[in-house]
């Protein structure tokens, strides 16, 4: 799972102290395959980092865009079919090349925020904050399919279960198109082609187990340490 912001032409106050952060930049290559490298130095993961692409134009202009990062889910879909090692979390000690849109040359890149584990946020205030407002976002979808879930399955099965499911989440994906919504949608849909009803309460009782441990994982990293380092 990720966030992209942009900023342009926007003063920043707050100074990040680089020595302080737990994931440090090197090796940054410029050009149509623009990428850097991410280090964690901490003694726990690094659940979340924001970087800033700094990039000067004539008359001394310059452009910042902010790429952010979450990987707090890659405890559950690591490994999964169509997940991104972009998007999951840096254990103790790695290293991990990440992509960037084609940078000039001359392009600063910096931390300008990371989340620990422990929920620990450091870096820029407002960068720290968007990513515990869409872990929470996040979070409250993710509830919502798992009720669902509590509420057809244990009354209901095979087609039946899909249809009543099928309507629950068309309805959460109308009111809010987030992933965990729409990707619940999508399963339900797909498990019509599973055959028998055994087989259809099979594959939505496995996908209701998965999508309660990613609500779990959520409610737990969405809650912040209190303060914030800089």
């Amino acid at each position: 799972m990720s966030l992209r912001i942009s900023f342009s032409a926007v003063l920043f106050a707050a100074a990040v102290n680089a020595a302080d952060m737990p994931v440090t930049v090197s090796e940054v290559t410029t050009g149509a395959q623009s990428h850097v490298k991410l280090t964690n130095r901490s003694s726990q993961p690094v659940t979340a980092w924001s970087l800033a692409v700094t990039t000067r134009a004539e008359g001394g202009r310059t452009h910042r865009e902010v790429y952010t990062a979450d990987g707090y889910l890659s405890e559950v879909t690591h490994g999964l079919p169509g997940s991104s090692e972009r998007l999951e979390r840096l254990i103790p000690g790695e290293s991990r090349q990440i992509a960037l849109d084609p940078l000039p040359v001359g392009a600063d890149v910096e931390v300008i925020a990371a989340v620990l584990d422990d929920g620990t946020a450091m870096g820029e205030e407002e960068a720290a904050a968007s990513i515990f407002a869409r872990r929470a976002k996040e979070r409250d979808a993710l509830k919502a399919v798992v009720d669902a879930f509590n509420d057809v399955l244990p009354a209901r099965h095979g087609a039946d279960a899909l249809a009543a499911l099928k309507e629950r989440f068309a309805a959460l994906a109308q009111r809010d198109d987030s992933m965990p919504c729409r990707a619940a949608l999508d399963a339900v849909r797909n498990f019509e082609r599973k055959g028998s009803a055994e087989q259809i309460d099979q594959s939505m009782s496995v996908y209701a187990d998965f999508v309660r441990r990613e609500y779990d994982l959520a409610a737990k990293h969405a809650e912040r340490r209190a303060g914030i380092r800089n």
